[in-house]
C-alpha cells in the first residue's frame, strides 16, 4: 500500500531560480523558451504535465486560420478583419503584431520542420474560408507540431539554456511586495507532491484557456472542446497576482461534432465543397466564421424545427472525402474517424451531425484573456501572458507563437530575482496546495467540480440574464467553501483540486465580468437577453477586471486606443476610463417584492401566442399589427413633433399607444413632459409602465414645467402602484413638490411607494414628516427613515432616537450608522458603544460606525476592544470608524494590530493608517 503524503514544511521546499520563467510548455511557452534562450537568458520551463505532450497543439493541429502571406493577403486587411470580428473592440497594436509578424513565424516554424501545404509551385496554398481575406493554411502532418517543437527544445544549444522542470505545477505568481514585480511562482510537484518556488527576474504565463468552465452536454469532466488540462490557471494567478484580465465576458463557444467534443472543422471542409446545413440541406450562416453572430445564427438554427444542424460532406465524390478524411482523422482530432467508425458512419453516406461546444474562456478563439500590450506585457511589472491567455483577439496558433516571442524577446533583458521572497504569499500557496491532505476524506474532486460547473451551465452560458448571473455569483461564493473542503490523499489528486480552485475564479470572473457589461455583442459570446442591443455610444470600451487591494473584484471600462487601421463601422469614443467598482448584483432572493401578491404580467395584454404550433394559422384580422402602428414607426425616423404625434397618444390601439409613448421617449419634442404624464393614467399596463420608464429615462432633460407637475399629482391617485413610484420619483428630481404631498403617500398601502415618499420627503428637508414615519409598519420604509434622517441639509441626531431601541436589527442598525451623518454626540456615543455588545451583528456594525462622529476620547476606547469581533463586517466598521481618529496615538495602536486580521478587506483598511502618518 502506497504510503499517504503528508503535508511538507514550506521550509524544505526545493528552491529554483532562474533569469526567464515560462509557465506552460504549449504553443506560446515552448516559442517564449526558445527565443529568450537564444537571447542569452537562462531559461526555466515549467509543465504540469510533460512538454512532449502538453497544451492545446498536442491534440492535433490542422491549418493555419490567419496567415498573412505576401501577395495573399495584407496585414491591414487582416486588423481590420479581427477588428470586425469583435465588434471594434480590439487593440489593433496587438493585432497587428500577429499580422505583420506571422509570416516571418511561418517561415520560423518551416525551418524548424513544421510542414504548410504549398502548390505545385512551391507557393502556399492558402486558401479563402472566411467572408473577405484568405487566410486560412493547412498542416498536411499538423499532428507533429509538437513532435518538432519539443526536437528543437532539446537540441544541445538549448539544453545548455533551457531547463525543463516537467510535472511541476505552480499556483500563484509570486510578486515583490514593494514594487508589485513578479519575481517568480510557487507550486508543487504533480507527481511527489514536493513544494516548490522559483525566483525569476521575469514570468511569462502561457497556460492556455480556460476549457474546463463550462459542462460539456456529454457530462463528461474532460470531454471538453479545449485541451482539459487547460483549467484557467493562468487566469486565476494573473488575477491573483493583480494583473488586468480584460474581454472575460466574451465566451468562447464554438460548433463541434455532436457527441465527440472535438471541432467539426467546417473551415477545412470549406475548401473542398463541404458546409453548413439544416436537416433540409439550407445553409444558413450569415456572418463570417470568425464572429460570436455565427454561432448566434447556428445556435438558433439549432433550436428551431430545422434543426439538427449538420457537415455536409455526402454530395463530394470520393476523391474529395478521402481528401478530407486523410486531413481531419489524422490532425485535428486523430480519434475522429474512430469515433466515426463507431457509429457506423461514414462521411459518404452520413452527414457529420454539429452541435455547440460548452463555455470557456480563450483569447486565441474569441477575445477573454490577461491584458496585454503588443510585446505582451501584463499591467504587472516583469510578468507576461501569450497564448490563449492572453487578450489578442481572435490569434490562433500563429498569434500564440508571435505573442511567445514577443514575451521571450521582452523578457530576456532580466536577471534572476536574488532578494527575499514575500513568506506571506508563500504561506498563502501552500495552504492552496496542500489544505485537501488535512481532510482526506472530504468531498472529492469530481464531485465538486461537477457541481461547479453544472452551475457554469445553469446560470452563466448564454443566453445571459443579470437574474442568473447573480445566481451564479452568489453560487460560486458557497462553492468558496465546499472547495477548500475538498479531500485527496495523492499529488494528483492534489492537482486536480488545485485546478477547481482556478475553475471557481474563473467562474466568478466570467459571471461578474457578463453582469458589468449591460449590453449584448459578440452575437452568442455575449447574449443578454435584459440588454439585447448592442450599444456603442456607451459600450465601445474594453471591460478590465482586477483585485482590488481589498480582494474585491472591481471593474474599469477602458477607452479603445486609437485605430491604427480605420474601420468605418466603428468610431471608439476615446476619452478617460470610467471605474466602475464593484459589480451590482440583481435581488434574486425573492420571486419580485417579498411582501407583493401574485399579479398580471405588465405585457399581459400582449403576451405572445406560444410557439408550439405544427403550421402557421391564418391571420387574424383583430390580432393582425394595426396599419396606424405601421404609420407611426414609419413617422418616427423624422423626430415628429407632438402635432403630430398626439393623434397616435390617443388610438385605440394600447400597442398603438405604447409605441407612441416610445417615441416620444426617443424624440422628446416639446410638451413631452405633460404628455407622458397624462399617460400614466392610460387605461393599459403596458402603456402605463412605458409613460414611466420614459419620464424616468427622460427627467434630466424635462424642463420642470407646471404642467408636468400637475399631471404627476394627478397620477399619484391612480391605483397603479408602479405608476405612483415613478411621478413620486419625477416630482422629487425636478423639485416639483412639496412635504404635504409627499406625506400624503406616507399612506399608501404599497412598501415601495412608501419608500419613494421617504426619499422625497427627504429632499425637501421634511424632517417632521419622517419623523412620523418612523413608525411605519414596514422595516423597509424605518430603514429608509433612518438613512433619510442623516441625508437632510441640516441632520441632528435627535429625531433617530425612535429608531435607536427598534427591535428589528436592520433598523437598529441603520439608525446607528446615521448617527455618523448626524454627529454622534456624547449622551449618543454612550448608546452606540453599549450597543456594540448587541446579539445581532448589524446593530454591531452600526454601533461602530456611528462611534466615527464620537469624541475621539469616547470612541477609541469603545473601538479598540471591536477589532475581536467575530463578524468581519463589525471589524471593518471599526476600523473605518477609527480611521477618522488616526490623530489619536490609541487609535494608530489599534489599527496596526488590525493589520494581521484574517479578513483582506480589514488589513487593507487598517493599512491606510500607515500610508496617512507616512
Amino acid at each position: 500500500m502506497d504510503t499517504p503524503l503528508t503535508v511538507p514544511d514550506p521550509a524544505d521546499a526545493t528552491e529554483l531560480s532562474c533569469d526567464v520563467l515560462v509557465v506552460g510548455g504549449g504553443t506560446a511557452g515552448t516559442m517564449a523558451a526558445l527565443t529568450a534562450a537564444e537571447r542569452g537568458a537562462s531559461v526555466l520551463l515549467l509543465e504540469k504535465a510533460h512538454v512532449r505532450h502538453s497544451g492545446a497543439l498536442a491534440m492535433g493541429m490542422d491549418g493555419v486560420n490567419n496567415a498573412v502571406v505576401p501577395g495573399r493577403a495584407e496585414p491591414d486587411d487582416y486588423v481590420a478583419e479581427i477588428t470586425r470580428a469583435n465588434d471594434g473592440l480590439v487593440d489593433q497594436s496587438t493585432v497587428r503584431q500577429t499580422a505583420t509578424r506571422g509570416f516571418a513565424m511561418v517561415r520560423r516554424l518551416e525551418s524548424y520542420g513544421v510542414k504548410f501545404e504549398k502548390d505545385e509551385h512551391g507557393e502556399y496554398a492558402v486558401r479563402q474560408v472566411h467572408r473577405s481575406g484568405s487566410y486560412v493554411l493547412p498542416m498536411p502532418e499538423g499532428k507533429d507540431v509538437k513532435k518538432v517543437l519539443y526536437r528543437q527544445l532539446r537540441r544541445r544549444e538549448m539544453r545548455e539554456r533551457i531547463r525543463i522542470e516537467n510535472r511541476v505545477m505552480p499556483v500563484r505568481v509570486l510578486t515583490h511586495p514593494d514594487d508589485g514585480r513578479a519575481v517568480g511562482v510557487a507550486g508543487f510537484h504533480t507527481r511527489t507532491g514536493e513544494f516548490t518556488i522559483v525566483r525569476a527576474g521575469a514570468v511569462i504565463l502561457a497556460t492556455g484557456a480556460c476549457g474546463r468552465l463550462g459542462l460539456p452536454a456529454s457530462g463528461y469532466l474532460y470531454g471538453t472542446y479545449e485541451n482539459p488540462t487547460n483549467a484557467g490557471d493562468g487566469y486565476a494567478m494573473a488575477y491573483h497576482a493583480g494583473a488586468a484580465l480584460t474581454g472575460i465576458e466574451c465566451f468562447q463557444v464554438n460548433p463541434l461534432i455532436k457527441d465527440y467534443n472535438g471541432p467539426a472543422c467546417a473551415y477545412v471542409a470549406n475548401p473542398f465543397g463541404g458546409y453548413q446545413v439544416n436537416r433540409h440541406g439550407e445553409r444558413f450562416v450569415e456572418s463570417d466564421y470568425w464572429s460570436g453572430q455565427m454561432m448566434a445564427e447556428f445556435a438558433a438554427e439549432l433550436a428551431s424545427d430545422r434543426g439538427p444542424v449538420y457537415l455536409k460532406l455526402s454530395h463530394l465524390p470520393e476523391e474529395t472525402v478521402g481528401a478530407v478524411e486523410s486531413i481531419l482523422h489524422t490532425t485535428e482530432r486523430p480519434t475522429r474517424g474512430t469515433f466515426h467508425e463507431g457509429r457506423g458512419h461514414d462521411y459518404r453516406t452520413h452527414d457529420i451531425e454539429m452541435h455547440i461546444s460548452e463555455i470557456g474562456l480563450c483569447g486565441g478563439h474569441s477575445a477573454s484573456g490577461v491584458r496585454v500590450d503588443a510585446h505582451a506585457r501584463t499591467t504587472v511589472p516583469r510578468l507576461y501572458a501569450a497564448g490563449d491567455l492572453a487578450s489578442v483577439p481572435h490569434n490562433y496558433m500563429i498569434g500564440a507563437f508571435v505573442f511567445g516571442d514577443l514575451a521571450g524577446e521582452d523578457a530576456a533583458k532580466y536577471t534572476a530575482y536574488e532578494g527575499e521572497l514575500d513568506r506571506r504569499q508563500i504561506a498563502d500557496a501552500h495552504e492552496l496546495v496542500y489544505r485537501p491532505l488535512r481532510n482526506p476524506s472530504g468531498p472529492p474532486q469530481p464531485q465538486v467540480e461537477y457541481k461547479l460547473r453544472r452551475f457554469v451551465n445553469d446560470y452563466v452560458a448564454p443566453p445571459k440574464t443579470g437574474a442568473k448571473l447573480s445566481l451564479a455569483v452568489e453560487a460560486f461564493d458557497r462553492m468558496s467553501r465546499e472547495i477548500a473542503g475538498m479531500g485527496a490523499r495523492t499529488a494528483h489528486e492534489l492537482m486536480r483540486c488545485a485546478e477547481v480552485s482556478f475553475i471557481r475564479d474563473c467562474a466568478e470572473m466570467a459571471a461578474r465580468a457578463s453582469l458589468a457589461r449591460t449590453e449584448s455583442r459578440w452575437g452568442l459570446y455575449h447574449e443578454r437577453l435584459d440588454h439585447p442591443e448592442r450599444d456603442d455610444e456607451g459600450w465601445l470600451h474594453h471591460l478590465d477586471l482586477r483585485k482590488s487591494a481589498s480582494g474585491a473584484m472591481e471593474f474599469t471600462a477602458r477607452p479603445v486606443e486609437p485605430y491604427l487601421v480605420p474601420v468605418p463601422e466603428f468610431a471608439p469614443p476615446g476619452g478617460p476610463e470610467r471605474h466602475l467598482g464593484e459589480v451590482e448584483l440583481v435581488p434574486v432572493a425573492t420571486a419580485g417584492p417579498r411582501d407583493a401578491v401574485p399579479a398580471a404580467r405588465p405585457d399581459a395584454e400582449a403576451r405572445p401566442v406560444a410557439d408550439a404550433v405544427v403550421a402557421p394559422a391564418p391571420e387574424d384580422p383583430a390580432t393582425a399589427a394595426s396599419p396606424r402602428l405601421l404609420e407611426l414607426l414609419g413617422l418616427v425616423e423624422d423626430s415628429p413633433g407632438l402635432d403630430v404625434l398626439g393623434p397616435y397618444l390617443d388610438d385605440a390601439d394600447p400597442a398603438v399607444r405604447a409605441a407612441a409613448v416610445a417615441a416620444l421617449g426617443e424624440t422628446a419634442p416639446a410638451g413631452t413632459g405633460p404628455a407622458l404624464a397624462a399617460r400614466l393614467r392610460d387605461g393599459a399596463p403596458r402603456v402605463r409602465a412605458a409613460a414611466a420608464a420614459a419620464l424616468r429615462e427622460l427627467v434630466e432633460v424635462l424642463p420642470a414645467e407646471p404642467a408636468l407637475g400637475d399631471g404627476l399629482r394627478e397620477a399619484l391617485g391612480i391605483p397603479d402602484p408602479a405608476v405612483r413610484t415613478a411621478a413620486l420619483d419625477v416630482l422629487r428630481a425636478l423639485r416639483l413638490g412639496d412635504a404635504p404631498l409627499y406625506a400624503a403617500a406616507l399612506g399608501a398601502a404599497e412598501v415601495d411607494v412608501r419608500v419613494g415618499a421617504v426619499r422625497a420627503l427627504v429632499s425637501v428637508d421634511a424632517v417632521a414628516e419622517l419623523t412620523r414615519a418612523a413608525a411605519d409598519p414596514a422595516r423597509e420604509v424605518r430603514v429608509a427613515v433612518a438613512r433619510g434622517l442623516a441625508a437632510v441639509r441640516d441632520p441632528r441626531p435627535g429625531p433617530l432616537a425612535p429608531l435607536l431601541d427598534d427591535a428589528d436589527p436592520l433598523v437598529g442598525g441603520a439608525a446607528l450608522a446615521a448617527l455618523a451623518g448626524t454627529g454622534c454626540p456624547p449622551e449618543y456615543a454612550a448608546r452606540a458603544a453599549a450597543a456594540l455588545g448587541a446579539p445581532a451583528w448589524q446593530v454591531r456594525a452600526g454601533a461602530a460606525t456611528a462611534l466615527r462622529a464620537a469624541p475621539a476620547g469616547l470612541a477609541v476606547p469603545a473601538l479598540a476592544p471591536v477589532l475581536a469581533d467575530p463578524n468581519a463586517d463589525v471589524r471593518k466598521a471599526a476600523v473605518l470608524s477609527l480611521l477618522a481618529h488616526r490623530d489619536d496615538p490609541a487609535a494608530r495602536a489599534a489599527l496596526a494590530g488590525a493589520a494581521d486580521d484574517p479578513d483582506a478587506d480589514v488589513r487593507a483598511y487598517a493599512a491606510r493608517a500607515a500610508h496617512a502618518v507616512r
